[in-house]
């Protein structure tokens, strides 16, 4: 029996009730069972009775007691105990338990995913670094935990389109392609240019594909150098990307809301919403309403939008595109934001408890990375992946909540003991695929399963911790902590290990195979399955040997 079948038995156990009359209460379409931080109280447990017994005008006890009484009719329950005030401890028999390692090898990939939050559609904008320079280690943190977000969310059910905003309006791009021109032409870059070996790389590769570029004057080369280098600095970003196991659905482009009329559109907009007003030659948007610190200037005097115009026409243009929830994904230095684009959301008739959601990261630091020779004055991404590896230093940051600072020790990451938290998780996995393969050669297969064999204590906390993983997985996507993913896999890795130490899968000598033997090859695929979906969910691979 899985948490949810009990789940969902004692859904219709509340429901029985209601109808005979014996309680009067709404019944919720879900109800929440889990571990007992004792185990001498059950397999599971469950607060429903608290939840619902002064609801119902009742005793949470004598509540609950009419719960347990017929929760012990139900096949696979060996026990039920009522604790305390209320709560409902729950035992199954042995075969009920071992049920679930088959199940699991069953659902195979599928394990793990729920439909909590099915019907949610959320564009989820990361990452986003100006395309004027390779990533770096300001934008490492939102890269994984935004993908591993993508992840979670999608495993639950929601429909998620990751997207990546690239900033090339604005001053900044024409900066970038005069540092290129002054590199094309053995200049110094200028001041207030970008710097970095980077620079003139694009220089020779643009010189090199388009020689013609050379002898134009700078007034005709920037806006030439300014789309090449534009093209192959984001090549550059998809790439490190790539490498780093994070994809995005949609690039849009901050220009063409420009050049489409977009930012004059949403002014237009707005102001027919009664919110924008004229002051000084500008056009301002009176975000003081929805509790901004101040008023937002959308068009200057003399007639140029600011970025916060783009950032309204932004807003509308997700909003247009049919995304009803928009998740914005920002960095330590980004707090400032969190007012001004909830402001845009309610000032365009939107819910800005529910229609935009700010997360905002904290910095991460590595202990003894060195500055980019290409980039001279930052950290690179693929510099990190180069010396870290992109699994270590994926899970390292994917483990920590995104609101708390972190520094990475990359000695502890190069490290193949069990202080190394991913080096711990992925030897489980290839641990357990070693011993399968073991079994195959001593003849050991699925061809049978007995439930009620899985009877070793290490057994029962282990398919405890396998049967988990869907709350955790859902728990996870409705909190956008993916954290808490890598963290139950770990418990899940630790229960592995303490159950191999303790029971064998393979014959001793020359011993027959006997059922126990099959069934044990079940629960050990099991926990394959279900670290693997874990490491999944976290963008981190799942090794067979190591």
């Amino acid at each position: 029996m899985t948490p949810e079948e009990l789940s969902a038995a004692l859904v219709r156990i509340l429901n029985a009730l209601a109808s005979d009359g014996r309680v009067s209460v709404e019944i919720p379409e879900t109800v929440r069972v889990e571990r007992p931080k004792n185990r001498e109280h059950g397999d599971w447990a469950t607060n429903i009775a608290l939840q619902l017994g002064k609801k119902a005008g009742m005793n949470p006890r004598e509540f609950a007691q009419l719960v347990a009484d017929e929760l012990a009719k139900e096949p696979g329950v060996s026990k039920v105990d009522i604790a305390g005030p209320g709560f409902i401890n729950i035992t199954l028999d042995a075969a009920a338990a071992g049920e679930l390692a088959k199940a699991i090898v069953e659902a195979g990939a599928s394990y793990g995913t729920n439909d909590t939050l099915t019907g949610h559609k959320i564009n989820m904008e990361f990452v986003s670094a100006n395309p004027t320079g390779p990533l770096h280690i300001g934008h490492t943190r939102w890269a994984a935990l935004g993908d591993a977000i993508v992840r979670v969310l999608r495993a639950s059910g929601a429909e998620v389109s990751a997207e990546y905003y690239i900033n090339d309006a604005g001053n900044q791009m024409n900066t970038f392609a005069l540092s290129i021109y002054n590199r094309l032409h053995g200049l110094p870059v200028q001041e207030g240019g970008y710097p970095g070996e980077y620079i003139q790389e694009l220089a020779d590769a643009i010189a090199k594909d388009h020689p013609e570029v050379k002898g134009l004057t700078e007034e005709a080369a920037i806006p030439v150098l300014r789309q090449f280098g534009y093209e192959l600095q984001m090549a550059d970003i998809k790439k490190t990307l790539a490498d780093f196991g994070v994809s995005f659905d949609t690039y849009f482009s901050e220009s063409t809301l420009h050049e489409s009329g977009a930012i004059e559109s949403s002014v237009e907009r707005l102001r027919e919403q009664g919110h924008v007003f004229d002051e000084e030659g500008a056009v301002w948007l009176r975000t003081t309403t929805f509790g901004d610190d101040k008023d937002r200037v959308m068009i200057r005097a003399n007639g140029e939008p600011t970025y916060f115009a783009a950032d309204a026409a932004y807003y509308l243009n997700k909003k247009d595109r049919g995304f009803p929830e928009k998740m914005y994904l920002l960095g330590a230095d980004h707090h400032g934001y969190v007012g001004r684009l909830k402001a845009i959301a309610a000032a365009a008739g939107d819910d800005p408890e529910f229609n935009i959601e700010i997360l905002i990261g904290q910095l991460m630091s590595v202990n003894g990375a060195r500055l980019s020779k290409r980039a001279g004055n930052i950290i690179e991404l693929r510099d990190l992946i180069d010396w870290l590896g992109s699994d270590a230093l994926r899970y390292s940051l994917e483990r920590v909540p995104a609101d708390s600072p972190i520094t990475v020790d990359p000695e502890l990451l190069k490290k193949a003991s069990n202080d190394n938290p991913v080096f711990y998780i992925q030897y489980a996995h290839a641990r357990s695929r070693q011993a399968a393969r073991q079994a195959e050669a001593r003849g050991v297969d699925r061809s049978v399963f007995d439930a009620s064999l899985l009877t070793d204590p290490t057994e029962n906390e282990l398919l405890a911790a396998l049967g988990q993983f869907p709350s955790v997985v859902a728990g996870a996507a409705a909190s956008r902590e993916p954290h808490r993913v890598a963290r139950h896999i770990e418990a899940v890795a630790s229960a592995y290990h303490s159950w191999y130490a303790a029971c064998r899968i393979t014959p001793v000598g020359e011993d027959a195979v006997e059922p126990v033997h099959n069934t044990r090859l079940w629960l050990n695929d099991a926990a394959t399955q279900v670290i693997a979906n874990g490491l999944g969910l976290l963008g981190v691979s799942a090794p067979e040997k190591m």
